[in-house]
């Protein structure tokens, strides 16, 4: 049966509900096991998240029923060189297995539009692995793909 949802800002009281989310987010993009990210950079950003002085932010879809969460948004304002207003980069997305198709990633994009907007951001953006066809087939119907190609180099 699938319940209601709610999307909400992340609280400190949820870290034990979220940590299984980020650890299947990074898991998805190949960060687990021996590849996993250092436990120091997972806590800092939790921490980041409780900031009120960091750009970044939190959103997560919580099942109304039994309280579950799941799926998150991991955002962050920052300045451009090409608009006055702050722009939202949505740098993780996530659903968990068992809550994909009911709409929850759909609703937590929307309500990162809603925040940005409140925020007066005048962009949001993201970016996919191209190999994330289910993700594609949503992101397709909720934004534009500009052709970009992403470059980085690790230093």
């Amino acid at each position: 049966m699938n319940h209601a949802f709610s999307v909400r800002p992340l609280q400190p009281t949820d870290y034990a509900a979220w940590r299984p989310l980020w650890d299947g987010y990074n898991g998805f993009y190949g960060r687990f096991g021996a590849t996993a990210l250092p436990e120091h950079i997972t806590q800092t950003t939790w921490q980041r998240f409780h900031d009120e002085s960091e750009p970044m932010w939190c959103l997560v879809a919580q099942d109304d029923a039994s309280g579950e969460l799941l799926g998150l948004a991991h955002c962050v304002f920052h300045r451009s060189m090409t608009r006055i207003e702050p722009v939202c980069y949505l740098s993780d997305l996530f659903t968990r297995e068992t809550a994909r198709g009911r709409g929850v990633g759909r609703a937590l994009i929307d309500a990162v539009y809603a925040a940005a907007r409140a925020a007066r951001s005048s962009r949001v953006y993201w970016q996919t692995h191209e190999t994330n066809a289910a993700g594609r087939m949503l992101y397709d119907k909720m934004a534009k793909h500009h052709g970009f190609i992403v470059y980085a180099q690790e230093l």
